[in-house]
């Protein structure tokens, strides 16, 4: 008789209220953990990972040492791979995959599954470390040099706060959320970031910040110095979202959703015209529930180029979408029992 280790991890994906694309500048972002959910059963131990999932007909099955997670197949499984050649763990595991998720729909699904992907395997270190991590995993298994919003909100989430993260020293303040709001997501359009043009975001701040310095510590007179329409444009985008991201906090914990409103919709107009990263369609969208009576503010939330829509209402103005509420961060429950080893 060997003693089995029956394993359930569950992990929460994640809405951005504001502060889209500064994260991979160090900037400011005010995601929550939301109670929509990838849960992972499995028995620890064995040489390899195998996992099912019910939501992809193939299975997975990985060595514990990976060279090349980007290599894996079928697709869901390069996140999986990034996590172990990441960890290196000393056992895999057995088990299945569920989640409520919407898969392509800017919640952090992939985040979510990585989150459960290194607990399952028995990853112990702080929030943090367990976040940089799961970046790493997704960096090097997609290509894709996203920042660590997704990542760290999943792996801190705080109940019935947001998070009001500073991805330059990444610091978490939690932010009380008012009890007499409905927050309500809206899904659009299905997108992957892979592929979509997320990296050129990425190198036109690059560029920025190789003329004027860092977009966290730099000033909007110093964005408008820039020659080139297109790369001045980015750094407004991110200067003008660090600053509607401190005001939003603000606006909130005075109880001053009017303000909040505003900013969200001051943000979803950059992401649009400065950005360029909405579509006609999540205009439209954000256009209808700002003309829903009730509706405080709106915006396209996430990586865009379709996904989602977030927004901020009165109790019960919007029943179209799903209401979601701030939940607490990723968790692994054990139940060990001695099991006759097969």
């Amino acid at each position: 008789m060997n003693a089995v280790v029956n394993r359930r991890v569950v992990a929460p994906g994640r809405v951005n209220l504001i502060g889209d694309h500064t994260d991979y500048t160090g900037g400011l972002v005010l995601p929550m953990a939301i109670d929509r959910y990838t849960e992972l059963r499995c028995v620890a131990g064995g040489p390899r990972v195998h996992l099912t999932s019910h939501d992809d007909t193939q299975p997975i099955d990985l060595p514990l040492h990976i060279e090349r997670p980007e290599d894996a197949q079928p697709a869901w499984a390069k996140y999986v791979a990034g996590v172990i050649a990441e960890m290196s763990p000393g056992a895999g595991l057995r088990g299945s995959v569920a989640t409520n998720i919407p898969i392509g729909a800017g919640l952090s699904s992939s985040a979510a599954l990585e989150i459960a992907i290194a607990l399952a395997l028995g990853f112990t270190g702080s929030p943090l470390e367990l976040a940089q991590l799961c970046q790493r995993a997704e960096n090097r298994a997609t290509g894709l040099p996203s920042g660590i919003m997704d990542q760290l909100a999943i792996a801190s989430g705080v109940a019935d706060h947001a998070l009001m993260i500073d991805c330059g020293d990444l610091t978490i303040s939690p932010v009380k959320l008012p009890a007499d709001i409905d927050i309500v997501v809206q899904f659009i359009a299905h997108r992957r970031l892979v592929g979509s043009p997320y990296k050129d975001r990425v190198a036109e701040c690059a560029t920025a910040e190789r003329e004027i310095g860092p977009l966290r510590q730099a000033t909007m007179a110093q964005a408008r110095s820039i020659n080139d329409p297109l790369i001045r444009a980015r750094a407004q985008h991110v200067i003008g979202e660090n600053q509607r991201v401190t005001q939003f906090v603000a606006a909130l914990e005075a109880g001053n959703l009017a303000d909040a409103g505003r900013l969200m919709i001051a943000s979803h107009d950059s992401l649009r015209d400065l950005y360029q990263t909405s579509t006609p369609t999540m205009d439209a969208a954000v256009t209808a529930l700002l003309d829903t009576p009730g509706v405080h503010g709106a915006r396209m939330t996430g990586g865009g180029f379709g996904g989602c829509v977030v927004a901020v209402t009165e109790p019960g103005a919007v029943t179209d979408g799903w209401l979601v509420r701030a939940v607490g961060a990723a968790a692994a429950f054990d139940d060990s029992a001695p099991q006759r080893e097969e």
